[in-house]
C-alpha cells in the first residue's frame, strides 16, 4: 500500500510541477507591452526585504506579466495556507462525526492523516471536491480577477480605504505567509512519503530525519 501511495504521490507531484511550469510560462500575446525595469517593481506589493523584487530568471518583462504572475503566486499561497491549516487540524484528529461514505461504511475518522488519506477518499468524494473548487475558481472568487480582492472585510481590522498603509502591510503579510506555506506543505508531503510518518507523528517522536530510520532528529 505504501508503494502505491508513494507512486501516486510522485505522479501527483510531477503533474503539479508540469502545471506550475505551464502557469509560469511566458504568456503569448499580441498586445503591445511596456518593458519594465527591476527598479520599477521594488516598491510593489510582495517586493520585501531582504530580496526585494526577485526575478533571477528574468520572466517579468512587462506589467501585464508581472500582474498575472503575482496573482498566480497569491492564489497558490492561499491554497497552501489552507493546506497547512488542514494538516494541523487533521493531524490533531479533529474530524467530522459520522460517515464520509455510508455506502462504503467509511467514516471521516477512518481516513489516515497526511497525503495518504487523499487516496482513501472515494472517487465520488474527490469529484465533489473538484466541482466545489471549480465553482470557487470560476464563479464565486474568479481567478480572472487578478487583484485577488473579493471585497471581504473584517471591520476595522482591514479598513484599507481609511488606512492605506495597513493595506500594504497586510497584503505583504499575506504573500509572505503564502510563500512560507507553499514551502511548508511541500516539505510536509516529502517528509510523509520519505519517512512514512505524518507531521504529528514526526513531532511526537522527535523524528524529523529525512532518512526514515526512526532514530531521532537526525
Amino acid at each position: 500500500v505504501k508503494t502505491i501511495i508513494s507512486t501516486m504521490f510522485k505522479l501527483a507531484a510531477f503533474a503539479a510541477l508540469v502545471g506550475s511550469a505551464a502557469a509560469f510560462a511566458p504568456a503569448q500575446t499580441g498586445k503591445a507591452s511596456t518593458a519594465l525595469q527591476a527598479s520599477e517593481l521594488d516598491q510593489e506589493i510582495g517586493a520585501v526585504a531582504p530580496l526585494g523584487f526577485f526575478d533571477p530568471l528574468g520572466y517579468i518583462t512587462d506589467e501585464e506579466t508581472f500582474v498575472r504572475y503575482r496573482a498566480v503566486e497569491r492564489k497558490h499561497g492561499r491554497i497552501a495556507m489552507m493546506a497547512m491549516l488542514g494538516t494541523f487540524v487533521h493531524n490533531n484528529k479533529w474530524t467530522f462525526d459520522g460517515y464520509l461514505s455510508p455506502s462504503q461504511n467509511l467514516k471521516f475518522s477512518d481516513i489516515d492523516e497526511g497525503i495518504g488519506g487523499l487516496f482513501q477518499v472515494p472517487v465520488a468524494g474527490l469529484a465533489q471536491i473538484v466541482v466545489v473548487c471549480g465553482l470557487v475558481e470560476l464563479a464565486w472568487w474568479p481567478a480572472s480577477q487578478l487583484d485577488g480582492d473579493y471585497g471581504i472585510r473584517l471591520g476595522s481590522w482591514n479598513n484599507w480605504e481609511e488606512e492605506p498603509a495597513r493595506e500594504l502591510r497586510q497584503r505583504n503579510a499575506e504573500l509572505n505567509n503564502g510563500r512560507a506555506a507553499m514551502m511548508g506543505i511541500l516539505g510536509t508531503f516529502v517528509h510523509e512519503v520519505v519517512t512514512g510518518q505524518s507531521f504529528a507523528e514526526q513531532a511526537a517522536s522527535g523524528h524529523f530525519s529525512p532518512f526514515g530510520d526512526g532514530q531521532g532528529f537526525f
